[in-house]
């Protein structure tokens, strides 16, 4: 099953779950700081969260193709999942004025916990 879209479904799913936890435990450190750095991670940590779930979604939801069709999805869903997290970090410094270091805390956190959801089997 290593190769299969149920084994890329599972993985997407521990992805997830490992970011939403990284995400949660981030915020919840971020929170001694104030409600705004708590904000800024949840929104930095969020967008990657999101992002990276929209993308798996996007891959993995056609079901089986050629091979040229998965490589499209899987690009679009790698762009769409950039620029949701680019669109949340100028939204978050430039509009909204949040804290940068836990901005960038929250998203470092979602994605150090995806690296090792792929890391790591079950």
């Amino acid at each position: 099953m290593s190769n299969s879209v149920a084994a890329g479904r599972q993985l997407a799913r521990r992805a997830v779950l490992f970011q939403g936890i990284a995400v949660l435990v981030t915020v919840l450190a971020c929170l001694f700081l104030g409600w705004k750095a708590a904000l800024a991670a949840l929104l930095g940590g969020g967008a990657l969260l999101v992002g990276g779930a929209v993308a798996a979604w996007l891959v993995l939801s056609g079901g089986v193709a050629s091979a040229g069709v998965v490589m499209t999805r899987m690009f679009t869903g790698l762009v769409l999942k950039w620029v949701v997290v680019f669109a949340a970090l100028l939204l978050g410094l430039v509009a909204w004025r949040l804290p940068a270091l836990p901005l960038l805390l929250g998203l470092l956190a979602a994605l150090i916990a995806q690296f090792i959801a792929a890391a790591t089997r079950q």
